[in-house]
């Protein structure tokens, strides 16, 4: 059944095929985030996709077991996980280490899928059935990078069917579309901007006729920011997600260098959807104007739609765009797509 029937649906967390409830997964580059309720939020799990090593001392192992601070120990190291981890970072002047790298497992950290699997198993309980459905998110291919992300696909399924779940994949953008465009029949044009990459999804009627991804996100923001005036990429990111606005004019180096960073970003973004989509055999052929829905964290600061949508007005786009609009959570939209996916698989 398409997603766009959908909002005629009870939106429910039910039972998968006589399990548990239903569980839509977006695992980022910067969040990993577990959706379970449709009516409200409060099912709803983020934790941050990284991780901070200290030394192991048996004084530190006992003090962060009391305060119930998540952490495995490897090689008299202890990795500090999730949201935790960050909240280390910021306090130690340090930079959190990341399992996932530009949207996709980062090959090079040793421990990473350790990791993320340590972050994932409380957010992923077993199911009560064996089999149940999960849908959870995979990004499109990055642009010159065809077949990058199979690897990726590949690691999550293993670790899901180990959990006892039956694992249904999900373009990231196109569970944009369905969370955000189901009365617009999921059709339209859905981006989420991550830590990693930019994820986008040219949808008519729930189909994804165009899927790819541009490697810059978050990430880039905070690094290319940090590099230049000498700040952690971390303290960056704390000042992007808490302070910035970017409907006003900034008021000091580090704003300068975020505003610069984001005209960047959305101009690089902007540009790739009008090569991608005038280079593209599968554009649907259509009358009316689409909307286009934009989510993820680095969409937060305010002023981030409009900034955008300027960008997107430099560009010859081959379609007319009707409205560009934000998520109603950015964070978890692609996580809601993906459970709202669940759900009509069981109501199916």
């Amino acid at each position: 059944m398409a997603p766009g029937s959908m909002t005629t649906r009870r939106k429910t967390a039910r039972s998968s095929g006589g399990g548990g409830p239903s569980i839509g997964l977006d695992i980022g580059t910067a969040n990993i985030v577990a959706y379970r309720n449709g009516q409200s939020e409060k099912g709803t799990q983020m934790e941050a996709n990284a991780f901070f090593t200290v030394p192991s001392m048996p004084n530190t192992r006992k003090i962060l077991e009391d305060k119930a601070v998540r952490f495995f120990e490897k090689d008299e190291r202890l990795h500090i996980l999730g949201n935790a981890a960050e909240e280390f970072a910021n306090i130690l002047g340090g930079t959190t280490r990341r399992p996932m790298e530009d949207g996709l497992v980062n090959l090079k950290e040793d421990d990473g899928i350790q990791v993320i699997q340590a972050i994932l198993d409380p957010m992923v309980p077993e199911p009560a059935q064996k089999g149940q459905p999960l849908w959870f998110s995979v990004p499109g291919d990055p642009l010159d990078r065809n077949g990058a992300v199979l690897f990726n696909e590949s690691i999550f399924k293993t670790y899901l069917k180990g959990r006892g779940y039956t694992p249904r994949p999900i373009n990231e953008a196109m569970a944009v579309v369905v969370s955000e465009l189901s009365d617009q029949h999921a059709t339209g044009i859905g981006i989420s901007m991550g830590g990693g990459m930019c994820n986008i999804c040219f949808s008519y009627l729930s189909i994804p006729a165009v899927t790819y991804s541009i490697q810059k996100g978050g990430d880039f923001i905070d690094q290319t920011v940090g590099r230049s005036v000498g700040e952690p990429a971390t303290k960056i990111k704390a000042i992007k997600e808490q302070e910035l606005d970017l409907s006003v004019a900034p008021r000091n180096n580090i704003e300068h260098g975020l505003h610069a960073a984001y005209d960047d970003l959305f101009a690089s973004l902007a540009e790739s959807l009008a090569r991608v989509l005038r280079g593209s055999d599968n554009v649907p052929r259509l009358n009316q104007a689409l909307p286009i829905v934009l989510s993820g964290g680095t969409v937060l600061p305010p002023g981030s739609r409009e900034r955008f949508a300027a960008c997107l007005g430099e560009v010859d786009l081959p379609v007319r765009v009707a409205k560009v609009v934000q998520a109603r959570n950015p964070l978890y939209a692609t996580a809601k797509g993906a459970y709202m996916m669940a759900v009509a698989e069981d109501e199916s």
